[in-house]
């Protein structure tokens, strides 16, 4: 389950702590978290809505929509599609999901430290992993020094001049900055504290 980043950034502030989605079975655990933009949501209670006539303007303000009015009609279902009579938007079922606020996102943290010998020692194993992972070979320098020498260039005009579909490179971008290595801006991307420190271990 995605949440928008005005969503995550609601359940952080405490303004939100409900979703309500339309599924055909629940897409999350009790107990399950997800990394946003606004930090770790946890997934505190799922719940079927059997009624949609029993929802309320309480419901709807806490998942961040102006009346209930507005929140069903969200979660109305969509005209069947002809070849398949039992489709509909997202599924048959409606679901509660109870919302919070866990933490920072460990990464931001991460990015701003400066990794010692033993640090990098194990960031250049993580870093080899990675490319390791590629049967087109190691790939990870070349986008950071791209990054490292383009801050807040979009990622598209990395993707043409690496003959690249967008969507597998912002993938490999995100894995990096699992590691600590990168910072996502408005727009682009720009070389963590960490990713600077461990580009310069390599020359």
């Amino acid at each position: 389950m995605l949440l928008p980043a005005r969503i995550a950034e609601g359940v952080r502030n405490g303004t939100i702590t409900l979703a309500f989605r339309r599924w055909e079975q629940p897409r999350v655990k009790v107990g399950g978290t997800q990394l946003t933009g606004a930090g770790i949501v946890r997934f505190d209670r799922v719940t079927e809505v059997p009624d949609l006539g029993r929802l309320t303007d309480a419901d709807a303000i806490a998942a961040g929509f102006p009346d209930v009015e507005a929140l069903r009609r969200q979660l109305a279902p969509s005209r069947p599609v002809a070849r398949s009579p039992r489709a509909s938007r997202g599924g048959d079922h409606v679901y509660r999901v109870v919302l919070s606020w866990m933490g920072e996102d460990p990464r931001v943290q991460l990015r701003d430290q400066l990794p010692d010998a033993d640090d990098l020692a194990r960031l250049r194993a993580a870093v080899a992993r990675l490319d390791s992972g590629k049967r087109s070979g190691p790939w990870t320098r070349q986008i950071l020094e791209w990054i490292r020498d383009n801050p807040g260039v979009i990622s598209t005009e990395l993707a043409a001049l690496l003959d690249r579909e967008v969507a597998p490179l912002k993938a490999d971008i995100r894995r990096l900055k699992a590691l600590g290595l990168t910072e996502s801006l408005r727009v682009g991307y720009r070389l963590s504290p960490r990713g600077v420190a461990y580009l310069e271990s390599l020359v």
